[in-house]
């Protein structure tokens, strides 16, 4: 078995967001130990055991100076010897509370290489270590190795991640080779125990993670690169994982900028603004406790489609098919009398009335509303004594045009634009084409007109 000695730190922040900055929360630090049986092993000289508990000194003693801090120890692989081991030997052994740092130190001191190593059923189990997830919470965890129980800690940060926990972590290891620092790559960022520097400057980031928050803005930028846009559905896609982490309504705060969302830095993002049509932007990475702006492009207007209160209630049953200007591809469904907001630029629009009305190349502009007023339907009735096959055409020029196609009902209603038409139809008793009947009519706006295909 190939064991190496890895110590995997892994931070993990209570997830806020929210318009107004956050006020200074507790910090509690749940350590982690490996106490399985392959710390048994030497290492420069000593135990993997001994080093381990060394370098836990180290960081709890540096740590425990900051009196707003508490901690708490769980351990793992300590009391079912391998083989075979146990995949559920994890257990809190000091829950989190004040003067605890001489027990949980005393319990470090005695640990004897057992066990296992399930480091994803230990993260896990982990989130239910803290009391809440309102305060800074923090998980470090000190391994020799990887994963040994056909655990993903990929999964189990995801877990921790839905429980309102974001992690920040680090992998400190010794010799390992490009393919094993692979496997931490969901996990957090890698660091060579050799490198001197390495200790100090992580106890300075835990040190620092309450004060220091991973920040990002999305200034979604008007056609003057303002970032005056606003009240938009915005996505963040983890570009990796292929798959959305966060989801917002954006907004502006008090101040009339765009809100400050507070995110975990360690994936890469993609965010699309759900536009009309979609804008997104480009691939960013956040920076660890700094302020990351992320710019989109999205300036709108605005379109209405109306028509004026008639005499018969078929405004709400009218819908408007908005398509980008000279394309096939349904952007949005609008409702008559409705007003939307538009990506700025040229649409196709089809109004669903009888006949279709199409209205092409009709500009939006930033912050305008395009206002396309359409005249009221009339109504037609038509009457017959039997069941019939016909449809209804509108008179252009010299030409005849089909709106619809009638029914089998004797009595049909249709609200029709203003325009002359030509009711056709035949009684499906009747067999000759002869028996076909023509009737004319002229439709007016808010007016009732009735055809009698029996006379």
């Amino acid at each position: 078995m190939r064991r190496l000695l890895t110590i995997i730190i892994v931070f993990s922040v209570a997830f806020v967001y929210g318009q107004k900055k956050p006020v200074a929360k507790p910090t509690n630090i749940l350590f982690v130990f490996d106490a399985s049986n392959s710390m048994i092993a030497k290492y420069q000289g000593m135990t993997r055991m001994d080093g381990a508990k060394t370098l836990f000194f180290r960081f709890i003693d540096s740590l425990s100076k900051d009196k707003t801090m508490q901690f708490a120890l769980r351990m793992y692989g300590h009391t079912v010897k391998y083989p075979p081991g146990d995949c559920k030997d994890s257990k809190l052994v000091v829950p989190f509370g004040p003067n605890n740092i001489t027990q949980i130190k005393q319990k470090v001191k005695e640990a004897k290489p057992t066990g296992i190593t399930p480091i994803e059923h230990s993260l896990t189990e982990s989130a239910n270590d803290f009391k809440d997830n309102k305060s800074n919470n923090i998980v470090i965890i000190i391994t020799d190795g990887i994963e040994e129980c056909g655990g993903d800690p990929c999964k189990a940060r995801q877990k921790l991640m839905e429980k309102g926990i974001i992690f920040k972590p680090f992998i400190i290891g010794i010799g390992l080779t490009p393919e094993q620092i692979k496997t931490f790559e969901c996990v957090g960022t890698y660091y060579d125990i050799d490198d001197q520097n390495s200790f100090p400057e992580i106890t300075k980031i835990i040190q620092q993670q309450k004060l220091n928050k991973t920040t990002a803005q999305v200034n979604l930028l008007d056609s003057k690169s303002l970032p005056a846009e606003t009240d938009v559905n915005i996505t963040f896609y983890d570009v990796k994982a292929k798959s959305y982490k966060y989801n917002y309504i954006h907004t502006l705060n008090y101040k009339n900028n765009p809100d400050t969302l507070y995110l975990d830095d360690f994936p890469t993002y993609k965010v699309v603004a759900h536009t009309i049509p979609p804008t997104e932007s480009k691939e960013v990475k956040l920076s660890a406790g700094k302020h990351t702006i992320i710019p989109i492009d999205a300036p709108q207007g605005y379109l209405t489609v109306k028509r004026p209160e008639g005499a018969y209630n078929y405004n709400e049953r009218v819908k408007c098919i908005i398509r980008k200007s000279g394309t096939m591809q349904t952007l949005n469904v609008q409702m008559l009398n409705y007003t939307d907001k538009y990506i700025t630029g040229k649409y196709d629009i089809e109004i669903l009335t009888l006949p279709r009305i199409h209205i092409n190349d009709s500009e939006i502009q930033q912050s305008q509303t395009k206002s396309l007023e359409i005249p009221n339907a009339g109504m037609l009735q038509v009457k017959c004594l039997e069941a019939g096959d016909g449809c209804i055409l509108i008179k252009r020029a010299d030409k005849l045009e089909w709106v619809t196609n009638l029914t089998t009902q004797t009595i049909q209603t249709f609200y029709l634009q203003p325009g002359n038409y030509v009711v056709a139809w035949r009684a499906k008793s009747l067999k000759g084409s002869i028996y076909s009947i023509e009737k004319k009519v002229i439709i007016t706006s808010d007016n009732q007109s009735v055809v009698e295909l029996f006379k």
